[in-house]
């Protein structure tokens, strides 16, 4: 992370229980659609770095990419791998900084904000007319991606007005035991955190299955932005979390609806060119050294998001 400005490494934060910590994002400035927040929402002017590893930086690339936004906002990814420096771009090629030609992504903070202090994550969404990070909280992107790109986005709404306070239950009741959940399943340092949070994470994910069961999606009878974010958790979840963060009390394979409910939004026009598998593999397996201190990169499991979701007529 950065402290004032200056890059310290560490240990992931935890309590005195042994419990995973996330701490809380930095940079919390909105696009608005009339410019009334100083950043307007204008073609070519923001950039978007992510991981394609990362689940938080998954759920704003693929609303970047069904909102038809893929113009109007540049993408680029750091390398998956994330040792002592944090997350890096390449010197040239697919993980470079095509910004500034920086070598870490804590350089792009910095730049923001000479003196910022906090953990350096994806998503960042950059300002080229301010030279400032505009927000790095994925929940708060992926709604102004959906929202406020008026004129240069589609139609699709993913948050409906009529929806939204049932879309934010949502995201809500998600977050912290399923998708920070497997992170606080992986990360735990004692035996009772780790039980804790993985009884947390497999209770809700029976309950949401039964959900599915009854009902297609998480909010309704409409996709919103709560399955693109409980999408990007369920879709790493039997390649890496499964194994590597000790989530295998059930695999999603085992929920009929859960898994039927992953393929229908994989299936979705433009989702699966977003999942890229074997970054998400050699991100978890190679970074966490603590986790998995060989770093060796498992070949399998093989799972086929192709097959007929059966979801029709829910």
């Amino acid at each position: 992370m950065l402290v004032e400005g200056k890059w310290e490494t560490g240990e992931f934060p935890k309590d005195e229980q042994g419990r995973f910590v996330r701490q809380k994002t930095a940079f919390r400035d909105r696009i608005t659609a009339d410019g009334s927040s100083g950043h307007p929402a204008e073609a070519g002017r923001y950039h978007l770095y992510i991981s394609w590893a990362c689940p938080w930086a998954h759920r704003t690339a693929i609303l970047r990419k069904i909102k038809g936004l893929e113009d109007a906002i540049s993408i680029s990814s750091v390398e998956p791998f994330m040792g002592a420096d944090g997350w890096t771009f390449s010197e040239s090629g697919e993980f470079s900084d095509p910004l500034f030609g920086e070598g870490h992504l804590r350089d792009i903070y910095v730049k923001a904000a000479p003196d910022v202090t906090g953990r350096v994550t994806t998503p960042v969404l950059w300002d080229r007319e301010t030279g400032e990070i505009v927000n790095n909280e994925s929940r708060e992107i992926i709604r102004m991606l959906d929202h406020e790109f008026i004129g240069l986005a589609n139609d699709k709404d993913f948050c409906p007005p009529d929806l939204e306070p049932e879309v934010e239950r949502v995201l809500d009741e998600i977050y912290e035991p399923i998708n920070n959940g497997v992170y606080r399943s992986g990360f735990a340092t004692t035996q009772a955190a780790y039980e804790e949070a993985v009884t947390e994470l497999f209770d809700a994910l029976d309950r949401w299955e039964d959900v599915l069961g009854e009902q297609r999606y998480l909010a309704g009878d409409r996709i919103t932005e709560a399955d693109w974010a409980m999408f990007a958790t369920l879709v790493r979840f039997d390649a890496v979390y499964h194994g590597h963060f000790k989530c295998n009390i059930r695999r999603i394979l085992d929920y009929p609806n859960l898994w039927g409910y992953l393929r229908e939004l994989y299936q979705y026009p433009g989702v699966a060119e977003t999942v890229r598998l074997d970054q998400i593999k050699t991100h978890y397996y190679s970074s966490h050294e603590t986790v998995n201190p060989t770093r060796i990169v498992p070949l399998g499991p093989a799972i086929d998001f192709t097959t007929p979701h059966g979801r029709e007529g829910r």
